[in-house]
Formats: C-alpha cells, sequence, structure tokens
C-alpha cells in the first residue's frame, strides 16, 4: 500500500512539473499579441531560456522568440529562394555553394543586429550548410547543419 500511494504522489508531482514547463508567462504571449496581431495557427515551444511561437501571418511561416519577460528577441521569415533580395541571391549565385541544391531560406531579424539571410543549401545527404548573408549579398558565415 505504501508502494503504490508514493508512486501515485512521484506521478502527481511529475504530471504537475510538466504543466508547469508547459505554460507560457502571460508576458510572453502578451508581448507576441502586441507585435504580432494578425497572427495564426500559433504553436508555442518552451525552450527553457526562451519561448518560440511558431505561425502565419500574411502566408508566411514565421517563428519568434521572446524572453521569460516579453521581451522579443528575434525572428525568422521562411522564403521562397526568389523571394530573397536580389542582392542575396547574386552574392549566392557568386560564392562557391552557387551549385549547392537549395533547401530553405530565411530572413533573420536578430534584436540589436543588422537584418540578415540564411539560405540553406545541400551537397548531398550529409553535407548540409546554412550560409548566412547580409542585405548587401556579403556571405557573413556559414555553419555545418548536424
Amino acid at each position: 500500500m505504501k508502494k503504490a500511494f508514493f508512486f501515485l504522489l512521484f506521478f502527481l508531482i511529475v504530471v504537475w512539473a510538466q504543466a508547469q514547463l508547459g505554460k507560457i508567462p502571460a508576458e510572453v504571449t502578451d508581448a507576441f499579441v502586441a507585435r504580432y496581431p494578425h497572427a495564426t495557427h500559433v504553436e508555442w515551444r518552451n525552450k527553457l531560456h526562451v519561448y518560440e511561437a511558431h505561425f502565419k501571418l500574411n502566408s508566411y511561416i514565421i517563428t519568434a522568440s521572446f524572453s521569460s519577460k516579453g521581451e522579443w528577441e528575434g525572428s525568422e521569415r521562411e522564403l521562397e529562394f526568389n523571394q530573397l533580395p536580389g542582392e542575396v541571391v547574386d552574392g549566392f549565385s557568386k560564392s562557391k555553394y552557387a551549385d549547392r541544391e537549395k533547401k530553405t531560406a530565411y530572413e533573420v531579424q536578430v534584436l540589436g543586429k543588422p537584418l540578415q539571410y540564411r539560405i540553406n543549401v545541400q551537397k548531398s545527404g550529409i553535407q548540409k550548410k546554412n550560409l548566412y548573408f547580409d542585405a548587401n549579398g556579403k556571405l557573413l558565415k556559414e555553419s555545418i547543419v548536424l
């Protein structure tokens, strides 16, 4: 009987803890609604140090990050390659990665930093990279995608 009681108590504590982790603070949801009042299909993810909202806005898929205090930290807007600025497309076509398959493209805004564009390219099933360009089409950095 004691084992059953302690098991039930442990189970209730785990369920309560998960429910607490799943809650999005009102400061965060209020900040989101203020910044993106026309967003639809909103889904939240708790990343422990930041809250991410995935949503649609004007036919774009966007991910926005907020601190636990409701401060906007950044966002990424998914784009088609042909929606990238001409300078970015030109910069990509002049890069050593121009022959790689383009998988996804994003407009990346980070608080306090200039606008960037990320293009995910793939040479083979295991050779994937993220390429970061500034608005002028200059390749800023590249990172391996695991």
